[in-house]
């Protein structure tokens, strides 16, 4: 089912992604993943995917607020280390979102924090669209949490330098045709290291395309992690929630 190593693979499966992005917004997350609580008022009994789950901080947070939850992400890395607070109600496994989850359908799939996007054509978009979609419960919902690029776009800072941990990271952002790409170069104990993240400029009109051509429904659109609505000159996200 894998293929050779692409840019995503690479880069997230490394130690040092883990270390660029360690002082992610918490706070922000968490607020985040209790608005969908609220909003999609789960219950105990409900079978909850977290889908590209990295090492699993939401879904550990998810659980610990009581929910049943598999995370699903590409990287072997992510999922050993997530491996170590799994529990009953709580399970993770390495999966490729092109293919469908071979378990039970799920009532809820979250994919969170722009968790897409990264595949080389709009038919692996497509795929992966469409897989996730046939892992759904016949009452169950989707959410895609995606950057606005319009925004995104228009307020890319070309160049900026990261010191952590007594590593500099150099970081340049440009539009590369269809893509944002983040250039980072760095080195670590005499060697020197160059990855890239491509994350496709997917506009919204064209996720519109691909839920359709997958049987979904979309049942609201949120323009930021408040869950307010999309606004597209100035929205950071978005945010689609469908259904089957």
């Amino acid at each position: 089912m894998f293929r050779t190593k692409e840019w995503f693979g690479e880069w997230f499966d490394s130690p040092y992604y883990h270390v660029l992005y360690r002082h992610r917004d918490e706070k922000e997350a968490k607020g985040f993943i209790d608005q969908l609580i609220t909003y999609f008022n789960f219950s105990c009994k409900d079978r909850i995917q977290d889908l590209a789950c990295g090492k699993g901080r939401h879904s550990i947070y998810l659980n610990k607020k009581g929910f049943n939850v598999t995370g699903l992400d590409l990287s072997p890395q992510n999922i050993a280390f997530a491996k170590g607070f799994e529990n009953e109600r709580l399970r993770f496994h390495v999966h490729d979102m092109r293919y469908t989850w071979p378990g039970l359908e799920f009532d809820y799939i979250l994919n969170l924090f722009t968790s897409f996007g990264y595949f080389e054509t709009p038919g692996e978009n497509q795929q992966a669209i469409s897989a996730i979609a046939k892992g759904l419960s016949g009452r169950g919902k989707l959410l895609i949490d995606f950057l606005n690029p319009y925004t995104v776009i228009n307020n890319l800072v070309p160049e900026e330098v990261k010191k952590i941990n007594g590593i500099e990271f150099h970081i340049r952002k440009f539009l590369k045709g269809e893509y944002i790409v983040k250039d980072i170069r760095f080195s670590d104990m005499g060697k020197s290291y160059n990855f890239q993240e491509r994350v496709k400029a997917i506009r919204r009109v064209k996720f519109l395309e691909y839920f359709k051509n997958a049987d979904l429904e979309l049942v609201d659109l949120f323009g930021d992690y408040k869950l307010n609505p999309y606004i597209a000159e100035k929205s950071e996200r978005m945010i689609f929630v469908l259904k089957k």
